[in-house]
């Protein structure tokens, strides 16, 4: 993951206030950068933005639970080793120290960095339900000039803040690291015969990874290719379709689709899913966070 910088000052809690991205600096990598102009997304999505936050959190603490024991590990033999053990061995268990310690530290910002971002998410769904819950008061009370004033500022502010709420969304996705997704292959027993063929295409949002397999004689399988990295999205779900090659023929075997929210942990996560309805072929896949 990487680590851009963004800087905050505080979030005023009147209506009457500057656009949040005025207040932030914001340089996401392109692979990451989903709401260029003329692609912003103008429907957020909290409850999803809230699974996917808690999600992150919880992997992110995990990562930081698992270095931190590391560290005391390493910091519990560079005591014992100090005074009995050689001067190159101590130095490199020093120096191992140092990077477990420095890596540490990038996660300790890396999510306080999701948490200031999500707590202006927040803020910012907050003051649009607020101007939204005002527009309608206004809207069934008697037309007047100061009434058809307001409903304007209104309409102004909720169209501001789902701006923001794009815009938040879109520096969160930088945070959410990669997914490296490994082909398992097909399982399928008395489905899967010597010789078939299939193509498995797997979409996350724009990007995509269509492989072709074939089973062999010994019922082993080979793939044209085993891994691929995808960006994890906020809104986006794994959309999986496999289809069998005869010849020049293609035959639909299924269309799945798979959410993501379960992939944010420091273990791989082994995957089997069902291609058929009746659960006849399955594909194994392994997703590393």
């Amino acid at each position: 993951c990487s680590f851009p910088e963004f800087l905050f000052s505080s979030y005023s809690k009147s209506l009457s206030r500057s656009s949040v991205r005025s207040r932030m600096s914001l340089k996401p990598p392109k692979a990451y950068n989903s709401l260029q102009k003329g692609a912003l997304i103008w429907d957020p999505k909290p409850l999803q933005v809230k699974k996917i936050f808690e999600a992150l959190k919880k992997g992110l603490n995990e990562y930081l639970e698992a270095h931190q024991a590391e560290l005391d590990y390493l910091s519990g033999r560079h005591k014992d080793t100090k005074r009995n053990s050689r001067l190159a061995f101590y130095y490199d268990l020093d120096k191992q120290i140092r990077s477990v310690e420095r890596y540490i530290r990038k996660l300790e910002f890396h999510i306080s960095k999701v948490e200031e971002l999500y707590e202006a998410y927040c803020i910012q769904c907050r003051l649009r339900d607020g101007a939204t819950n005002m527009k309608q008061a206004f809207s069934l009370s008697p037309a007047t000039k100061a009434s058809r004033e307001s409903l304007v500022e209104l309409y102004r502010n909720v169209q501001e803040c789902t701006e923001d709420m794009c815009f938040i969304e879109g520096a969160l996705e930088v945070h959410l690291g990669e997914f490296h997704v490994k082909m398992k292959g097909l399982v399928g027993f008395a489905r899967l015969c010597p010789g078939d063929q299939y193509e498995v295409f797997v979409r996350l949002g724009r990007q995509k990874w269509r492989l072709k397999g074939k089973i062999e004689t010994d019922d082993s399988q080979t793939w044209d290719e085993e891994e691929k990295i995808f960006i994890p999205n906020l809104h986006e779900k794994f959309e999986i379709k496999v289809t069998e090659l005869r010849g020049l023929a293609t035959i639909l075997v299924g269309v799945v689709t798979c959410d993501s929210i379960s992939f944010f942990t420091t273990k791989p996560q082994a995957i089997v899913v069902d291609i058929t309805e009746l659960g006849t072929i399955k594909l194994r896949l392994e997703v590393l966070w």
